[in-house]
């Protein structure tokens, strides 16, 4: 059962970290094979699981000791019908996987929060097709219908949020906000962009915000960007109303752009402190960014940079 999802703490005006890059640090950090850049795929051994589980704890052992906010997402970024058929999961094998993702980190949660410590656990949700590119994109009805089982399944397991990330399009976005609002659950929509600041379609950051707020009621209770640098958008960010729907920021440890990245063999990690202290300019700009923390490339480090480097600007 949902423990926050009436009221997100994250809405306030205290700090949120994130874990880092998941994908990345099991692949480059752990030499651990993923198929289809699927995390999930962990949760079908014994093994794997433990492995997840030691991912996770040490950011919410972290959080817990230097007493700061976390949000919890679910390795279940590719847990939905098409990537998990591509790897030979039935429907109910995914159903399965994306509840007992949840599960396991309320057991954590248990574990580690405290009041000055509050976690909050979401679904995590990936596109249909890939992060990177915009390639064939449905109608916002057929994205709805596409992730409405990975939605309730996250639900029927406790999640108190849907997190939505690296949505490259306005459609499927439209349809992720639907899914989630049919099954009662607050959603935050990540996009994510290229070196120009605009996503994979070509539009703006500000015209794909306006755009799925007016085609679902403005449901999503917040939006985020993730998977790119700082250097990728802030220039983009604005003293105009949509900005304030932005709460979060998961970015990129390389400067990179997402061509470059799928070509790359060797894992650019970037400059963690400069990371930190990029991050941590966007909130003296925009105090409203509460959700802090990393994608592609960062892990522990690039979280403890960000988190030290909001404290000194504070």
């Amino acid at each position: 059962m949902s423990k926050y999802r009436n009221k997100l703490p994250q809405l306030g005006r205290s700090l949120f970290i994130t874990d880092g890059g998941i994908e990345t640090t099991l692949v480059f950090h752990h030499g651990i094979e993923l198929p289809c850049f699927a995390a999930f795929d962990l949760m079908r051994t014994a093994e794997g699981k433990a492995t997840l589980e030691a991912y996770y704890r040490q950011y919410a052992a972290y959080a817990n000791r230097h007493k700061v906010g976390l949000i919890l997402d679910t390795p279940t970024w590719r847990a939905s019908s098409d990537w998990g058929h591509k790897l030979g999961y039935s429907a109910e094998a995914l159903d399965m996987i994306n509840r007992e993702s949840v599960e396991m980190l309320a057991d954590l949660r248990r574990a580690y929060e405290t009041p000055q410590a509050q976690m909050v656990i979401g679904g995590a949700i990936g596109p249909r097709g890939d992060g990177y590119v915009a390639e064939e994109i449905m109608t916002p009805d057929e994205a709805e219908a596409y992730h409405t089982p990975q939605i309730q399944s996250l639900a029927d397991g406790g999640a108190d949020m849907i997190a939505a990330y690296t949505m490259t399009n306005i459609p499927e976005a439209v349809g992720i906000a639907w899914a989630a609002r049919k099954a009662g659950l607050p959603v935050a929509i990540s996009f994510t962009v290229e070196t120009d600041g605009r996503l994979p379609t070509g539009d703006t950051l500000s015209s794909a915000i306006q755009a799925v707020d007016v085609a679902s009621r403005a449901y999503p209770v917040y939006y985020m960007i993730n998977c790119a640098h700082p250097s990728h958008f802030d220039h983009a960010l604005t003293e105009e109303h949509w900005v304030q729907r932005i709460r979060g920021i998961r970015a990129n440890a390389s400067k990179c752009s997402h061509a470059e990245l799928n070509e790359a063999t060797e894992l650019d990690d970037g400059n963690p402190p400069e990371l930190g202290s990029e991050l941590a300019a966007l909130r003296r700009r925009f105090p409203h960014f509460t959700v802090l923390g990393g994608c592609c490339g960062t892990d522990h480090r690039h979280i403890q940079e960000i988190h030290a480097s909001c404290l000194q600007a504070a």
